[in-house]
């Protein structure tokens, strides 16, 4: 019985600690995301939200969602208006396709570059990439998610999907968010970077 006892114990210990380093292990990305949105001057939250925000939820970092990617750019691409949440539209043109295996599936994804970001200091190799997968409205945002990348210097990229975020129009309504092409479907459970915004009021 004593041995019983000791051995709950153990396992009690051990148990609470996976989960303790789980809670405050967090990744550099997920360091500033969550200063982000605590910073009043730069949160997307409403002013009730942000009252009661301790930190956003994240999938636990896993590094299976890190892959490298081929790039094949796409020069000629012509300008188009994308659509977003609201009834401004976005000027933006495929700066190239990206190729990568995940979980033994291969995939290509569009990569964005929008005009006006070109042309703003700091955001001159800015690349866009918004994509929707099998989580959305589950355990993710049900508009898709979108990646922050930077033009290579050459033809491969690293992408995180840990890095994955909600756009703005998550957590209000007011934002004007890109809303994701369906080319940029992955047919897959991408449980990686943030999930879905849940208010812990009523």
């Amino acid at each position: 019985m004593r041995f019983l006892i000791v051995l709950l114990t153990i396992v009690c210990f051990v148990s609470c600690n996976e989960k303790k380093i789980i809670a405050t292990d967090l990744t550099p990305f997920q360091r500033k995301k969550n200063a982000e949105f605590k910073d009043a001057s730069k949160s997307p939250l409403k002013a009730k939200d942000l009252k009661n925000f301790e930190g956003l939820d994240f999938f636990p970092y896993d590094s299976t969602f890190l892959v490298q990617a081929t790039l094949k750019r796409t020069p000629n691409t012509e300008w188009f208006q994308m659509k977003t949440t609201t009834d401004r539209l976005s000027k933006e043109r495929v700066f190239g396709v990206i190729n990568f295996e995940l979980q033994g599936k291969s995939f290509q994804l569009n990569v964005y570059q929008g005009e006006e970001l070109m042309q703003t200091e700091g955001f001159e190799q800015y690349l866009f990439l918004p994509f929707v997968d099998n989580t959305n409205g589950e355990s993710t945002y049900p508009g898709g998610r979108y990646i922050d990348l930077n033009i290579p210097e050459g033809d491969t990229m690293e992408i995180d999907f840990n890095s994955a975020y909600n756009p703005y129009c998550a957590y209000d309504e007011k934002y004007s968010c890109p809303i994701v092409p369906m080319v940029n479907y992955l047919d897959l459970d991408v449980e990686a970077g943030v999930k879905a915004f849940v208010k812990d009021y009523k």
